[in-house]
């Protein structure tokens, strides 16, 4: 359904998209994964037509989009990061007027708006006018006037942006919905987004495209690196204890009386009449070995926590060392550059179509 073929975008000197291919094919639902300025918004609005091309090629349902481009558009609902909308119009009659600009036959309008508004669950705020309505609302009336002349494949930049936790469910929910009617393809940079709603994720940084697979495969990124252990007792007890227990390759451990940690594997100065450990705090870092499975680790974690309680030593807390979804997107996106400096022209340069006043009337999407 979108073919994508050595894309490149250039504004000037400035590169914002650098030779990218990927395909998506019919029913699928790929997230388009990146940092801010990484080329992404670019990216979609060539798909979308709103955007040349400097090279490449790019086919929507068939079409190509330099050379067909208004049958390409009609097989596209665009739903920008910044969603245009009138804020006077009650939601209804927005969406009709969509409707007529996207030319949906007249005898078709009213059933297309209602569908469109069941789908993107705004139809119990049907006759409210939009300046009325939360962000959260917004968003999904942005999502159906991308339904509303029902089009096969849907183009969503940051559907989620600015959202609070309650309404990314929300929205989450409608676009698993989505999933098996349209093939989508949503951008975002952010990982739990992908692995709530894809089954698929594109990732690009500095306009290069870097990886390409199954969502299942981000996720087995997310395997940690070790477990940061805790304990009350004596530090050089724990890590002969910890040592012995199979699946950990490497352990230290740094005591922290006072607040000041003290060398690794040295036990601090003995402190009265007990021996010094029994009032000590320690945190073991223990390392897994390399080519362990999860299971073997989550078996080793309990082994780990479980040795240290028979023998006498407390355990305070016991946290995984990386496999966070940061870690992995960090991971992913080494080198790229920080968000404030990586802010190229495909997050501004032409939002002043997209963001000033009114929509444009003209869009196709």
């Amino acid at each position: 359904m979108i073919r994508v073929e050595h894309l490149v975008k250039r504004y000037g000197a400035n590169v914002a998209v650098d030779d990218v291919s990927f395909s998506v094919a019919k029913g699928d639902v790929v997230g388009f994964l990146g940092p801010n300025g990484a080329g992404k918004s670019t990216t979609l609005r060539i798909l979308a037509g709103f955007l040349g091309m400097t090279a490449g090629k790019v086919t929507i349902a068939g079409h190509d989009v330099a050379l067909d481009s208004f049958a390409a558009r009609s097989a596209v609902g665009y739903m920008p990061e910044a969603v245009p909308l009138y804020p006077e119009m009650r939601v209804v009659e927005y969406l009709a007027f969509r409707a007529e600009l996207k030319r949906v036959a007249r005898g078709e309008r009213r059933a297309r708006v209602d569908d469109a508004m069941a789908k993107a669950r705004v139809d119990d705020v049907a006759t409210t006018s939009i300046g009325r309505l939360s962000k959260g609302y917004r968003q999904r009336v942005g999502l159906a006037d991308a339904l509303v002349a029902n089009p096969p494949i849907l183009i969503l930049d940051e559907p989620t942006a600015g959202l609070d936790p309650n309404q990314i469910r929300e929205v989450r929910a409608v676009l698993r919905a989505l999933g098996g009617d349209h093939t989508i393809l949503l951008s975002t940079h952010i990982l739990s987004e992908v692995e709530a709603t894809c089954g698929r994720v594109v990732v690009i940084a500095k306009g290069k495209l870097l990886a390409d697979g199954a969502t299942a495969d981000l996720r087995g990124m997310r395997r940690t690196a070790g477990l940061a252990i805790t304990v009350r007792g004596d530090p050089a007890q724990a890590a002969r204890v910890l040592r012995a227990v199979p699946g950990i390759a490497r352990v230290q451990v740094a005591a922290v009386a006072g607040g000041a940690p003290a060398k690794r594997d040295e036990a601090p100065a003995a402190k009265g009449g007990d021996g010094g450990h029994a009032g000590d705090l320690s945190v073991a870092t223990c390392t897994w070995k390399k080519k362990i499975g999860d299971d073997a680790i989550a078996r080793a974690a309990e082994k780990a926590v479980g040795s240290l309680v028979l023998e006498g030593l407390f355990v305070r807390e016991a946290k995984a060392i990386g496999g966070s979804l940061e870690d992995v997107f960090a991971e992913l996106t080494r080198g790229a550059p920080p968000d404030e400096a990586g802010a190229d022209a495909d997050e501004g340069a032409d939002d002043g179509a997209d963001r000033a006043g009114a929509p444009r009337g003209g869009a196709e999407a």
